[in-house]
Order: structure tokens, then C-alpha cells, then sequence
């Protein structure tokens, strides 16, 4: 984990620092660029300024009576300078004045034809001697019409103190930039590490949670962040893990003790039965009497469990078909009354007829079935077990209400629960002992076909339970 953590870090400092390189080359040089151009320009626009100051100088000094070559050189002397300079010729090309040239600087000018009179041609030429040096010319054919004469004026100026400022500005951008880079990849390295290491520190601690121990929870640095959001997303999951786990557990711990009983009370009858070579028919009638009474609820109990780890998975086939509730709750409660007479409970049916409903027959049958088990077995001798259906606008309604001892409140809202049984002592391993399955079983059938059920009214006098199912047409 250490190493992936390390290669993202690595993965967002290189993808941060690669996309600051382009934008800051990019700046660097867009800002060399315009920079330059403004230099230039200014040069540009100087040369052009001198031309046409030393256009107006020459026209003056020929009015005034100089004669060329005087006037050419008055305007060249007052013009030129170290920074710039300015050459004067006719239109032969013939130089008249001068001044302010280098004498590495070979100026050749172009044929006279060549030469615009509207406007004025700029050009670049480098030194005799050193090529690096560069100078800007600005040449124009200057027409005075006063004088009956044209000229040629050349104004030019160094290129170097230019090019070494911008010379300087590369080779600042060349150290600014890659330090630039290096300090945004030590800060971003900083910011990844420091971002990631809430990720690492969840990593370890996940790490030292198992299975057998799910009670550790991720650290969460700031829950308004996304890590900390993930942090809490992954703790919730671990609180329904650790939940789940819990009654996976409980419930493989009660089914043990479940399973237990029967299988108990099946080898202790067969082993006393088998203790002496000879019994009477009597006894040995008995024993297989106790045999099958725990093979019986021993199958309840597994199917019961099966049905209901399968609808955990959910992978129970759930058939839906047309049939008639009456006659399923009759079936069950005819059913039923054989159990309960012999204990001398009495069964009391009432409903509407016919009931027509679509959902699945054998876990009706099933859910009504437990309803009374549940009611018979809590009853007792001379008691009566009321059974009524009913329909109402969303459906039909089941109620089936016994005259046991009922159950006390705090008992009331775990009744659904799995393996849960209020008087324990009294059913664990008692002959008609439930196994606690029976209502959650009840509960899944009905919340499977829409319905619910609940604990209608319980007291000393007796406890009702309430199916509601809609009609599923």
C-alpha cells in the first residue's frame, strides 16, 4: 500500500509540475516575445522620427541659403549621436554628410528605383567584423520640390544594447523557470504527501482490522473533505459488517443450541430404550414416540432455517399464483385442530368467502400455519384460539388471537427477531418448546408479499396478531 500511496503521490507531483512547465513556457515565451517586439518598435519608431527631423532640418538649412553639402552636414552634425546615426546622400547615391557611423558598419544602399518616396523602407544589416552585432536602418527618399532636388537619408541605430536586454531576459526566464518548477515539485510533493496521508493512515489501520475483531474504525482527519467523507462511507461499512457478523454469530450460536435439544433428547430416548435387551411394546412405542416428536421439530427447525437463509441470499424461488386465501386459512386451521385437541385448545374460525389472492400458496400456508402453532402452543387446556379473514379496501386481513398469558412490553418489539423467545426457560428444551423462528418466518412471508404484521394487542388475557396483505391482483 505504501508503494501505490507513493506512485500516486509520485503520479500528481510529475502531472502537476509538467502542466506548470507549459503554462510557465508558455508565459516565458509569449513575455520574450511582445517584449521584444515593443523594443524593436520603439527603435523602429525612433529611426523614423530622426528621418523625418532630419527631412524638415535639410529643408530649412537650403532655404535659409546653405547650399547642399553645408545643409547636409549642419542637419547630420545636430542629428547624430552614439546611439544613432545619420548619413545624407543625393539621389546618385552619392554621400553628402555623415555622422555617428561605426566604422565596421558598411552601409550599401539599394538602387534608387528601389527606394519608396511614400513611405520609409527599414532594413537590418549586420557588422563587417562581428556578426552578432546587428543595426537597424531606416532609408527614404526625401523629395523637395522648393529646391528642385531629391536625397537619400539614411538613419540608423545599434541593435546590440537591445539584444543584450533581451538576451537578459532569456537567461532570466532560463533560471526563474526551473526553479520555479523545482520549488512547485518540492510543494507539490509536500501538498501530495500531506493530502495522502490521511489515505495512509487509513490503509494501517485497516490493515489491523479482521474478521475476528471488526470494532476498529478508520481515522477521519476532516469529515467535510472527500477522504473524509470515504472515511466515514468505509466506517458505516464496517459498523453493517460488524453487525452483520454479530447476528451471523448469534445466529449460528442459537441454531447449535437449537439443533442441540432435539438431537439430545433423540440419542438420551434411544440410548435408555437400548440400555436392556428386553422392553415391553409399551415402552419401545413410547421412545419412538419421543423420536419422532424431536425429528419432527428438528425438521422445523431446518426448514425453517433453510427458508430463511435463502431469502437472506435471496435466492428463494417466490412463485406467485392465483388461489383463494379462505381456503388455505381453512386447510390450516383443520390442520391445526388436530394438534390443539390434544391439548384441549379449541380453534374458532370465522372469514369472508371466497378470498381471492395472488402470491405464493406454500408460504401462506406456512405463515398462517406458525401464527397457530405459535397461538396453540401458548395457550392453555380449555383455552380458544380465535381465527378471522377478513378483507378490507387494500386487501384482506388475518388475525389470529389466543388466550395465553401474553407478552410483557419490554419482550413485544424483539418478538420478530430470529431465535427470540420470551420465556426461555419455559420453551428451551420443553416438549412443545418453538425454536423462535416461527414470527420471523411470519414476518418475511408477509413482507415478501407486500404485508406486514404486527403485534395487534397483548396482555394477560391473551395476544393478537394482525396479517395485513393486499389483495395482488
Amino acid at each position: 500500500m505504501r508503494l501505490r500511496i507513493e506512485s500516486v503521490r509520485t503520479r500528481l507531483t510529475t502531472f502537476y509540475v509538467v502542466v506548470l512547465a507549459v503554462v510557465l513556457l508558455i508565459v516565458a515565451g509569449l513575455i520574450y516575445v511582445l517584449l521584444g517586439r515593443v523594443l524593436y518598435a520603439r527603435i523602429d519608431e525612433g529611426l523614423l522620427t530622426v528621418v523625418q527631423i532630419a527631412t524638415n532640418s535639410l529643408d530649412n538649412d537650403l532655404t535659409e541659403g546653405q547650399d547642399v553639402v553645408d545643409a547636409a552636414r549642419s542637419t547630420a552634425a545636430e542629428l547624430a549621436s552614439r546611439q544613432q546615426m545619420l548619413a545624407i546622400y543625393d539621389a546618385n547615391g552619392r554621400l553628402l554628410a555623415e555622422s555617428g557611423r561605426d566604422d565596421e558598419v558598411d552601409i550599401t544602399l539599394p538602387p534608387a528605383a528601389a527606394i519608396p518616396s511614400t513611405h520609409t523602407l527599414l532594413a537590418t544589416i549586420t557588422e563587417t567584423q562581428d556578426l552578432d552585432d546587428r543595426h537597424r536602418l531606416a532609408i527614404r527618399l526625401v523629395t523637395l520640390p522648393a529646391h528642385g532636388a531629391n536625397y537619400i537619408v539614411v538613419a540608423g541605430a545599434s541593435l546590440e544594447p537591445t539584444d543584450e536586454e533581451l538576451d537578459a531576459v532569456r537567461h532570466t526566464l532560463g533560471y526563474v523557470v526551473p526553479v520555479a518548477l523545482l520549488l512547485a515539485g518540492l510543494g507539490g510533493w509536500f501538498l501530495a504527501h500531506r493530502s495522502l496521508a490521511p489515505v495512509v493512515a487509513m490503509a494501517e489501520r485497516a490493515r489491523r482490522i479482521g474478521g475476528e475483531d471488526l470494532t476498529g474504525r478508520l481515522p477521519v482527519a476532516n469529515p467535510r473533505d472527500e477522504l473524509g467523507r470515504l472515511a466515514e462511507t468505509f466506517n458505516e461499512l464496517l459498523a453493517r459488517l460488524q453487525s452483520s457478523m454479530t447476528q451471523q454469530r448469534q445466529f449460528m450460536a442459537d441454531a447449535s443450541h437449537e439443533l442441540r435439544t432435539p438431537i439430545t433428547t433423540t440419542r438420551t430416548a434411544a440410548n435408555v430404550t437400548l440400555q436392556q435387551p428386553h422392553r415391553d411394546e409399551e415402552e419401545y412405542r413410547h421412545a419412538l414416540a419421543v423420536i419422532e416428536q424431536q425429528a419432527v421439530r428438528l425438521s422445523r427447525i431446518v426448514d425453517d432455517m433453510f427458508t430463511l437463509a435463502r431469502a437472506d441470499a435471496g435466492t428463494y424461488p417466490f412463485s406467485r399464483q392465483p388461489m383463494y386465501l379462505d381456503e388455505i386459512v381453512d386447510e390450516v386451521v383443520a390442520g391445526a385442530r388436530i394438534v390443539a385437541s390434544t391439548r384441549t385448545v379449541r380453534i374458532e374460525h370465522t372469514g369472508i368467502r371466497p378470498a381471492p389472492f395472488s402470491g405464493d400458496e406454500e408460504l401462506i400456508r406456512r405463515m398462517v400455519t406458525n401464527l397457530l402453532d405459535n397461538a396453540v402452543r401458548h395457550s392453555s387446556p380449555d383455552d380458544v384460539v380465535h381465527v378471522d379473514l377478513r378483507a378490507v379496501e387494500t386487501g384482506y386481513v388475518i388475525v389470529v388471537a389466543d388466550q395465553g398469558p401474553g407478552i410483557p412490553p419490554e419482550n413485544q418489539p424483539h418478538i420478530f427477531e430470529r431465535f427470540y423467545r420470551v420465556d426461555a426457560s419455559r420453551s428451551r428444551g420443553g416438549r412443545d418448546g418453538g425454536a423462535g423462528l416461527g414470527l420471523a418466518l411470519v414476518r418475511w412471508v408477509a413482507t415478501l408479499h407486500g404485508g406486514t404484521v404486527r403485534l395487534t394487542t397483548s396482555s394477560d388475557t391473551g395476544s393478537t396478531f394482525t396479517v395485513e396483505l393486499p389483495s395482488g391482483d
